[in-house]
Formats: structure tokens, sequence, C-alpha cells
């Protein structure tokens, strides 16, 4: 069995073993053909390849890690993506989560608090061909206007409560992914929905363990590793 394999099973053995907190039997095939497609070694430093297809985040850099792939799946599928999309990613980290969304919509437009990551991200993505994803360095918390409102918004860092403009800047219909909870501790991954009248309905899927959204409001150092608890 190859390393990918292995990892793809390991996404469907947790996805079975938390059925009855997401709901659901199986993730979209689609985004799990994504999963197959983007090559995670690409996006690790040399010396932590070896640890591409396990089930778990790996070190990329900056105290940061790169999240576990049944999370990259999982918070890919609760968003629902489609061809047309434009979708909103908080939380570059090394641009995987970025490639996977790449291959299910049509823009990805992707925010990074740290600069050294943002740049390292943009090249590789753009070096790999993806080229339907957008890297700029910002604070997440304020989302980004000019590309607004976005089919989907995906956030992989934690924050206490959900930011104001990214719920402005979420399209009717559409549907954010976002870690709520306290810094440093175990937060509940949410899906809110933007109903047509403007109204937000909101879903605690399962426990998680993000580091800190950090910006402009916000304190720590922005990551995207995650721990999820059974």
């Amino acid at each position: 069995m190859s390393n990918l394999q292995r990892m793809l099973d390991d996404i469907e053995m947790e996805v079975n073993l938390t059925r009855h907190l997401i709901g659901k039997h199986a993730l979209d095939g689609r985004v799990m053909e994504a999963m197959k497609q983007v090559p995670r070694h690409k996006f690790l430093p040399e010396g932590f390849r070896s640890l591409a297809y396990d089930n778990s985040p790996a070190p990329i850099g900056w105290g940061q890690t790169i999240s576990q792939p049944y999370i990259v799946a999982l918070m890919t599928d609760l968003l629902n993506p489609k061809p047309t999309d434009t979708i909103l990613e908080i939380g570059t980290g090394s641009g995987y989560q970025a490639a996977i969304l790449s291959k299910l919509v049509k823009q990805v437009y992707s925010l990074e608090v740290i600069g050294e990551l943002a740049d390292k991200a943009r090249l590789r993505l753009k070096k790999m061909g993806y080229d339907n994803v957008t890297v700029k360095t910002g604070d997440g918390h304020s989302g980004w206007l000019e590309h607004a409102p976005y089919n989907g918004i995906i956030v992989t860092a934690a924050t206490s409560y959900v930011p104001e403009a990214l719920l402005e800047q979420l399209a009717i219909g559409a549907r954010l992914v976002i870690p709520v909870g306290l810094a440093y501790s175990y937060q509940e991954l949410t899906l809110i929905e933007k109903k047509a009248n403007g109204g937000i309905e909101s879903r605690n899927i399962l426990d998680v363990n993000f580091v800190p959204l950090v910006g402009r409001h916000g304190n720590g150092t922005k990551a995207s590793g995650d721990v999820h608890d059974r």
C-alpha cells in the first residue's frame, strides 16, 4: 500500500469513527479525489517529508504546522465547494488547504498573517501550477473585502468569536467553517450558513484544537495545526 493510499484510508476510518458527530458516513467524492491529487509532501520542509502522509499535523517552520489530513478533508467537505465558487481562506500556512480547494472551485483568495509563510506559499503554489490561488499577507479578522462576497470562507485558526467582517463578506446561502473557542484549548469546529434573510444558522461539528487567529484583534501565534478529540 502506498503512503498516499494509507492517508486516504485513514481519513475514511476517521470519518467512520466520527460519523455520529459529522452526520455522514463518507465525505464528498470530489473532496477525496482532491486529497488524492495534491502531493502533501511538497508542502513540507524536506526534513519532515517522511511525515507527509501520516494522519497528523506536521511542522512547516515558524512554529507552525500543516493540518491533519482528516481535518483538511472534513473542513473542505463542510464548505460544500462548487466548481463556480470563489472561496476565502484565512490562514494560508503552507498552502496545502488552498491547493485542495483550488481543485474544487473557480478561485481561492488566501490570507496569511506571517509574511514569510505567505511569501513561501505564494511561490510554492505558483511553481506547482495552482494558478487560481491568490495569497496575500494580512489580518484574517478583517477578511478580504475587495473580492467579496464569497461563496464560502474557511478559517484555519481559532477565535473566541466569529469576526463580523467574515459574516458580512459571506454570500447569501454560503458557508463559513471556523474553529471557535479559547486559545490553546479545545474549540468547536463550527459550521455557519448565511440565510436568505441575512440571518445566521450555526452548528457545532466536533472538538478541535487550533492555536489563535492572530492579527489586529488577536494574540499569540497564528498556525494551521490541529488535533481533534472524539
